[in-house]
């Protein structure tokens, strides 16, 4: 259940974030939504160099690091609203030990992320990356790909068997769409119940199994400390010749030097979003495969796509003026669990 929020009445509110961020993510008509809550100071802060009397700070990507330091320069502040989605990278535990209410954007940020990876796995699934490659090298539609194992069966996701890694808010996006394809949907998520994972219709299984019997995986764990590495050689080495690996997660969740050793012999492919390092340096493997698609970190929220993050924390100081329990609450607790 999700707690009521701590009532901020006309409340006064700053934001933090790359100033150039601003018009994208709050247009005027949302600028004006939040002027109706309460007054916000006209400057956009990218650096925390003085005193600060706002109650309300609406953060995003950029914003400097809020700690005890910048507490004390900020004895009014009552709530962060993140128009993004992790707060790991900006507020630390000093935020929570005030009881301070934290809010992200991180579900509405999930919904392009699972779009992105709906439409990789779809084309991936009738080999669409590789094939067109080769096309431009000469072959046609049929022919067989050089270099590159085939699944015994591929074409679409109906029928196939999807392996699920994390059912974060994107990865259970991603199972509804999976679902709606008519897929097969293996789910490995230490979290879910059997019980949470019949309401989901999907199959929860070990990691391993999972691996071993997938055509496809997409990779939406968080990163932690435990899931480093948590798709390593010897589970890599697990995959069916021609599966397919969709990252759109994070880059540390995969071996690099595994997977360019996988996907080198042509054994498996891989669709990145995401990769460790990032971005990749200039002549790595990955880039060059034709059985590999890297793409620079665009699954998030881009161009007409940031709007919904502001909306979405426009609603939350609403909430916060009203009283009313935020939406994308994050507690302390939280953070072991979520990216």
């Amino acid at each position: 259940m999700t707690a009521p929020a701590t009532r901020v009445k006309a409340p006064l509110m700053a934001f933090a974030m790359r100033p150039p961020l601003l018009p994208e993510l709050f247009p005027l008509d949302l600028r004006r939504r939040l002027s109706l809550v309460g007054r916000v100071h006209e400057r956009v802060i990218d650096a925390f160099d003085g005193p600060l009397d706002a109650e309300i700070l609406i953060t995003g990507w950029g914003c400097p690091r809020i700690d005890a330091d910048v507490l004390a320069a900020a004895p009014r502040l009552r709530a962060v609203v993140h128009a993004a989605g992790s707060v790991k990278g900006h507020l630390t535990a000093a935020v929570f030990d005030r009881g301070i209410a934290v809010s992200s954007a991180a579900q509405a940020n999930a919904v392009p992320v699972a779009e992105f990876t709906l439409a990789m796995l779809v084309l991936a699934a009738k080999q669409a990356f590789a094939r067109a490659r080769a096309y431009t090298a000469g072959a046609w539609s049929g022919d067989a790909l050089p270099g590159v194992a085939t699944p015994g069966e591929s074409g679409g996701l109906g029928g196939a068997a999807v392996g699920v890694i994390g059912a974060s808010r994107v990865g259970r996006l991603v199972i509804g769409g999976l679902r709606s394809h008519g897929a097969r949907v293996l789910l490995s998520d230490p979290y879910v119940t059997a019980e949470e994972a019949a309401r989901l219709g999907v199959s929860i299984v070990p990691l391993d199994e999972l691996c071993r019997a997938a055509e496809l995986v997409t990779v939406h764990a968080p990163e932690l400390p435990q899931t480093r590495g948590l798709l390593d050689g010897r589970r890599l080495a697990l995959l069916r010749d021609g599966a397919v690996v969709v990252n759109t997660a994070r880059g540390t969740l995969i071996d690099t030097a595994a997977l360019v050793r996988e996907c080198s012999g042509g054994r498996i492919s891989a669709v990145l979003d995401v990769t460790d390092p990032e971005p990749l340096p200039a002549g790595h493997p990955l880039l060059g495969l034709p059985n590999v698609l890297v793409t620079p970190h665009i699954s998030g929220a881009r161009g007409r796509e940031l709007r919904r993050l502001g909306e979405f924390a426009v609603g939350e100081v609403e909430r916060l003026a009203r009283g009313r329990p935020l939406r994308g609450a994050v507690r302390v607790a939280d953070l072991n669990r979520i990216a």
